[in-house]
């Protein structure tokens, strides 16, 4: 029977550990197009804290999903799946493979779970009652208030993240029903693609070093330049861009909140933590092949493992 599904190749894991360079490999010798899954590559003008590939570094190879907004636009998950869904079915009409690459785990899961995204059009008038009940009585108020209609979310959501509290009342006082509802299914597995889906990983002390090394290597490229610049071009502190790990304690370097070694320090256990979150988040898809990059002694090697796997379970020559 002919498959008719659309291939898809996903390359996954924990930041620092090397998922550009194999992907760039892959790309080589298998026809492919690279999609980035990382939700801080998306801005403009921020290239050295999130260690984007340069463009000596993509060697003529297609990057898709980098550099494609401003640091003060919004971007929702919902708008990553529309995005790529057209950008694989485009690569694949092209005989070619689409490899999607990254450590940004919603955005993954966008493409390969059946994610209720609980479309629901902003309520300017409530934001701004919701607002202005902030500013009167604080963030506790409001997080009460949301315990009273939607418990489950308020459990998960901190009492410090306005945002989101603000976002979960606007969903129940529009349309009745609970953010925990529209929410119902969230991480159900669906089967749109010809699936190949691989993670990379290593012994975490070594993966550790790698992360420590990689935020020196920041510092030394300009990193405090790069934040200066995009301040200097207007953009707010509190914007989500902003507050990615290397970023926000930059700025609050700059603003003389913290020394340059606390900030850097911070920067690393920050990078340290997430790659941890990474590995969590990725670890509860039975359908991932996990790679130990500490089995391989060149990229070359790893590369022509999972190029063997990718042929294998996509039937592909």
């Amino acid at each position: 029977m002919i498959n008719l599904k659309e291939n898809l190749c996903i390359l996954v894991g924990p930041t620092s550990i090397g998922k550009s360079s194999i992907a760039v490999e892959l790309a080589k010798q298998m026809n492919g197009e690279i999609i980035s899954a990382d939700s801080m590559q998306i801005y403009k003008y921020m290239d050295i804290g999130t260690a984007k590939v340069t463009h000596e570094e993509k060697e003529d190879i297609p990057h898709h999903m980098i550099d494609i907004i401003d640091p003060d636009v919004d971007f929702t998950v919902s708008d990553y799946k529309d995005m790529v869904k057209e950008l694989i079915k485009d690569i694949n009409l092209k005989g070619k493979l689409p490899i999607v690459v990254g450590g940004t785990g919603l955005y993954i899961n966008s493409l390969i779970y059946d994610l209720n995204f609980a479309e629901i059009p902003p309520n300017e008038k409530l934001r701004l009652e919701y607002e202005d009940d902030v500013g009167k009585y604080g963030n506790e108020y409001l997080h009460n208030k949301l315990f009273k209609v939607d418990k489950e979310s308020s459990e998960k959501i901190s009492i410090n993240d306005k945002k989101r509290i603000i976002r979960a009342l606007e969903i129940f006082y529009s349309t009745g029903k609970t953010m925990s509802e529209h929410n119902k299914n969230f991480r159900m597995m669906n089967n749109d693609y010809n699936l190949s889906y691989i993670a990379l990983n290593m012994e975490r002390a070594k993966l550790y070093e790698k992360i420590n090394t990689r935020v020196d290597i920041m510092m030394e490229s300009g990193l405090i330049e790069e934040v200066k610049q995009i301040i200097q071009m207007g953009y707010n502190r509190d914007l989500t861009s902003l507050r990615a790990i290397g970023y926000k304690e930059i700025i609050a370097y700059l603003e003389d909140e913290l020394n340059l070694e606390e900030a850097v320090e911070l920067i690393k256990k920050g990078s340290r933590n997430y790659a941890k979150r990474q590995l969590t988040w990725f670890k509860r898809d039975n359908r991932i092949k996990w790679i130990d990059m500490d089995s391989y002694n060149k990229v070359l090697e790893a590369t022509d493992a999972i190029k063997d796997y990718i042929i294998t379970t996509l039937n592909i020559n």
